[in-house]
């Protein structure tokens, strides 16, 4: 059972490190390859992209031929690629390698479950072994910022490829030498897939890539992020329409669109687009004030601690009916977390938000492993043949969300940001002594290398609107904060409501019963 446990550890590390690397990382990107921040984020949108559709793709294949078969396939292919990435020196080359890599990567989350699953009592699976199964996947968030800058500092960008590529091998070791139970092949794939799987992996491609780089390029200003939108949405809409149709679907729409599980999709949704406070949120903030991975590793170090100390304390208690009682728990900690976080200053440094972190991120830590256990329960109930239809539901949801939630977030302080500049700008009366003075300050601060004053006096005004610029983005990261205290209660406010029509609706079923 511990070995089993250590090889699903040692899985999920392996695909969270592997795409986690590069985004904690994309300054060192944009130094390695001489690239601008818009093009290094093709590195983690190509990974991401690939992954989902390969994720969706995964539960035929695994009917078919096997998940084992695909695990070892996909790990060797992860090896080549990690070899590959020692030997590009292009951002284009790269961009190819990692979305190889998100392919390959994709049996490696369910792979985790499945070995965490493999040995322990019945009892414990949905408990348990549902929470230590997520645990090495979300681990690898915080480890990948704490182990980054010593990678970096002895071994450069190539450092981390190193580290991919020896998890890789790790994994591949211990697929091959621990066996997992295989239920029996059936043939999953029929003619009607050859249209709609790459209706679905094209569609999915092309909604990833307009999540992850619209903030970035802007949403209304790059033209072929609205192609690959109306591309997107109009295949998805095809595939939907084929799959409505067809007696074996990829996955089971019609019970997709019932009222618990799209309960559970939307509450993954919106619970990853919250938590993505801490990258977007709480990292960005303090990126932008000039701080690097370096600065920030103790509070990574009790982010990671939190992450673990909340998936080992929800396994004890990680029950279906003690769903709703976590989820008010989780929710409470991660508003109480980003209202704390919403009273930032320029001055505020890591060790300030040790405390906010610590709720944000226990409070995360606790809500997956429950929503999970509820879901998958009422999943068994309703029958095994829609699991693999949940399995896909959860995965997509907690990618989409993820991507939703960096873009939504992101995309709210850019917009903030504008605000502020304009109203912080407008301020700046320079009939204004104390802005007289603060220009001659900072014109001063350049006199030993500007001779010239009217030369010192237009960089006084460069460093001014430099500064207006950085406090405007501390408040716009403080609106961003009260948005999500104010989603966590608004998410509250939804959880009650679910649990009163739920025992509405049990209560109406036991008179119905009664009468009968």
């Amino acid at each position: 059972m511990l070995l089993y446990g250590l090889a699903s550890l040692v899985l999920g590390l392996t695909q969270g490190l592997s795409n986690n690397l590069i985004t904690a990382n994309l300054q060192a990107a944009q130094g390695h390859f001489g690239a601008t921040v818009n093009e290094v984020m093709w590195l983690s949108a190509a990974y991401t992209a690939t992954n989902v559709t390969a994720t969706l793709l995964l539960y035929k294949v695994r009917s078919q031929f096997g998940l084992r078969r695909f695990a070892e396939i996909g790990l060797c292919l992860m090896v080549v690629v990690s070899f590959a990435h020692f030997l590009t020196s292009d951002l284009h080359s790269a961009v190819g390698l990692r979305a190889v890599a998100g392919f390959a990567g994709a049996p490696l989350s369910t792979l985790a479950f499945l070995y965490m699953l493999e040995h322990l009592p019945v009892q414990y699976k949905l408990t348990v072994g549902l929470s230590f199964g997520l645990l090495g996947s979300q681990l690898a968030v915080p480890l990948a910022r704490v182990i980054s800058p010593r990678l970096l500092e002895i071994g450069l960008w190539h450092h981390l490829d190193m580290v991919e590529l020896a998890l890789s091998l790790m994994a591949l070791a211990l697929v091959y030498l621990l066996p997992l139970v295989s239920p029996p092949r059936v043939k999953a794939f029929d003619r009607v897939d050859a249209v709609s799987l790459p209706l679905l992996v094209v569609g999915m491609a092309l909604i990833t890539i307009v999540l992850s780089l619209g903030r970035y390029y802007w949403w209304t200003e790059a033209s072929w992020l609205g192609l690959c939108l109306a591309g997107g949405v109009g295949l998805l809409t095809i595939f939907v329409v084929i799959e409505l149709n067809r007696a074996r679907p990829v996955v089971n729409l019609h019970w997709l669109t019932t009222y618990d599980i799209l309960i559970f999709a939307g509450s993954l949704i919106v619970a990853r687009f919250v938590l993505a406070v801490q990258t977007t949120g709480t990292v960005g903030f303090f990126q932008t004030l000039g701080l690097q991975n370096d600065q920030m590793t103790t509070m990574f170090w009790l982010t990671l601690l939190a992450t673990a100390a909340g998936y080992i304390s929800v396994a004890f208690v990680n029950k279906p009916e003690n769903a709703p009682a976590i989820h008010t728990v989780a929710m409470l900690m991660i508003g109480l977390g980003a209202w704390m976080e919403s009273h930032a200053t320029s001055l505020t440094r890591p060790h300030e938000v040790y405390l906010s972190q610590v709720l944000i991120t226990f409070g995360g830590a606790i809500f997956l492993p429950s929503a999970m256990s509820w879901s998958l329960a009422h999943v068994l109930r309703t029958g095994p043949q829609n699991l693999l239809s949940y399995i896909a539901v959860f995965l997509a949801s907690m990618n989409i969300g993820s991507l939703l939630g960096s873009a939504g977030l992101g995309s709210l302080v850019t917009v903030r940001e504008k605000f502020h500049s304009n109203h912080i700008v407008e301020s700046l009366n320079l009939t204004d002594p104390m802005v007289v003075q603060r220009l001659q300050q900072y014109g001063a601060s350049q006199a030993r290398v500007l001779g010239d004053a009217a030369l010192r006096s237009g960089e006084g005004a460069v460093m001014l609107g430099q500064v207006a610029t950085r406090e405007a983005y501390v408040l716009a990261y403080n609106d961003m904060f009260r948005v999500v205290a104010i989603a966590s209660v608004g998410i509250l406010f939804l959880l009650f409501l679910h649990v009163l029509v739920a025992r509405l609706r049990a209560n109406a079923a036991r008179n119905q019963a009664q009468a009968a």
